[in-house]
């Protein structure tokens, strides 16, 4: 094995995600993950903590991105639209990730603490969100319940998006999600 191998990351995530559909996450070792990626188990720590940070590695660019896209909204934008924008940012992330999406989520259903985990990335990503909100001028508590709501959205569009029969774009699952909220907060 060379001392430099090319796109050892996403090497060692496709590995990992392979055992862990096909073992399971309990019974998949770190030592399984770098030999089915044709690597060191040294090299497995260079890119990720631990096996479950595999799963989650795009937690931290997911909600900046979130942020981000919420942040810079037209100034006019009411929160719930700052967060539309911001869902449509995030839908791009996903482009082309569906089938891996898929396999993500089931492995994660399997395993109660990586559903824990998930709580813990979708609890941060409603964090930043309403801190965003506040800083656009948003009182609370509507910034704390526009930013649950935004992650009740992305919650829901993101399951629809994954089942298998699903064929629309995740930006249209989310636009639908969102505008079924407001309907049902508009006594609609």
């Amino acid at each position: 094995m060379g001392r430099w191998e090319p796109n050892a990351r996403e090497r060692l995530a496709e590995a990992a995600l392979e055992l862990y559909s096909e073992r399971g996450f309990e019974q998949t070792t770190v030592a399984e993950i770098a030999k089915r990626a044709g690597l060191t188990e040294r090299t497995f720590f260079r890119h990720y903590a631990d096996k479950r940070e595999v799963l989650f590695a795009g937690s931290s660019e997911l909600r900046e991105l979130f942020a981000r896209a919420v942040a810079d909204a037209p100034e006019s934008a009411a929160p719930i639209d700052a967060l539309a924008v911001g869902l449509d940012a995030v839908s791009g992330m996903f482009a082309d990730r569906r089938e891996h999406a898929r396999k993500r989520q089931a492995v994660i259903m399997a395993n109660a603490e990586l559903q824990e985990r998930e709580l813990i990335k979708l609890a941060s990503i409603s964090a930043a969100l309403a801190d965003t909100l506040r800083r656009r001028g948003v009182a609370e508590p509507a910034a704390s319940l526009t930013a649950e709501a935004g992650v009740a959205v992305f919650k829901v569009g993101f399951e629809r998006w994954i089942v298998a029969a699903e064929e629309r774009e995740m930006a249209h699952l989310m636009r639908d999600s969102l505008d079924e909220l407001k309907a049902v907060t508009a006594g609609g």
